[in-house]
């Protein structure tokens, strides 16, 4: 089975969705599973993880209310707020929900590049392992000390870094990232996906041969067990269409073994994520 590990759904709201800027205005428009259903279906995707986009509980709910109606959204990666002092019981509410795999904060966007290691949100991330909640780290190359810090602290929760780390693929420049990412892949708990990487390049210029020298670290780094696609659509749709990011990943791996394939394309992401639907077929 085929799956996408990271791609989002929305009702435009221009408040709500503000860092969709004038340079990314083919955003403004709503996303739903309707639209995404011809891209996946032509390019052979079973299923997807529906990732946050918007800091809100609503936003969590709003997915999971998608997921409930559509078998094709294996799960849902959504939003509470990890600093409150509440956040363990607003997790054990939403226990409740078969498909909600676990959480996300748009860190990146944080002024304090060591948000990730602040007391009140360690405290959060602390109460995740025992509800079986993952986390999806979203960051900066210049976030990644603090982000090693934070999964140091936590052995045994399972992390899963988003879009490599947002490396500087337009101007060529791998200067730190690597060596941060490859500390990263030392800790048997972090997973990395492969994402994100078209719209850090030339949105215009690209070529597929910009990515290997990125792909080259965390592939040496992570090995082909932990390391997950995913489309960012329709994000990924202001650098390049759906079945062109696709390409750069299938096109990287065309000459390793079909268990290597099928750990990248699915079987990482339905491990990491504790996809029931996975295990059981789409029918479940």
């Amino acid at each position: 089975m085929r799956i996408d590990s990271h791609q989002h759904f929305w009702k435009y709201n221009a408040v709500r969705h503000s860092w969709v800027t004038e340079e990314m205005s083919l955003l403004k428009r709503d996303f739903l599973p309707e639209d995404l259903e011809p891209e996946r279906e032509a390019n052979g995707i079973a299923a997807t993880i529906a990732v946050q986009a918007d800091q809100s509980e609503q936003e969590t709910l709003f997915l999971l209310q998608l997921a409930a109606h559509n078998s094709s959204i294996a799960g849902v990666v959504g939003w509470i707020d990890l600093c409150s002092p509440q956040a363990a019981k607003r997790m054990k509410f939403f226990a409740q929900f078969e498909k909600l795999c676990g959480f996300r904060h748009i860190a990146q966007d944080e002024p304090d590049d060591r948000f990730l290691v602040r007391p009140d949100f360690v405290r959060g991330i602390a109460y995740l392992h025992q509800f079986g909640f993952t986390y999806d780290i979203l960051i900066y190359p210049r976030q990644l000390p603090a982000a090693l810090e934070l999964v140091a602290q936590f052995p045994e929760q399972r992390f899963v870094v988003d879009h490599i780390a947002k490396p500087e693929i337009k101007l060529k420049s791998r200067s730190g990232w690597a060596a941060l990412m490859q500390k990263m892949a030392a800790h048997p708990n972090v997973y990395c996906k492969l994402s994100g990487m078209v719209t850090e390049a030339d949105w215009q210029q690209w070529k597929k041969e910009d990515f290997w020298p990125y792909l080259d670290v965390v592939f040496g780094a992570f090995g082909p067990g932990r390391l997950m696609f995913g489309s960012d659509w329709p994000v990924c749709l202001l650098a390049a269409s759906y079945r062109q990011v696709l390409e750069i990943v299938e096109d990287y791996v065309q000459d390793c073994a079909a268990e290597v394939k099928e750990k990248i394309f699915g079987d990482n992401a339905a491990e990491f994520y504790g996809l029931k639907m996975a295990r059981h077929g789409l029918a479940a």
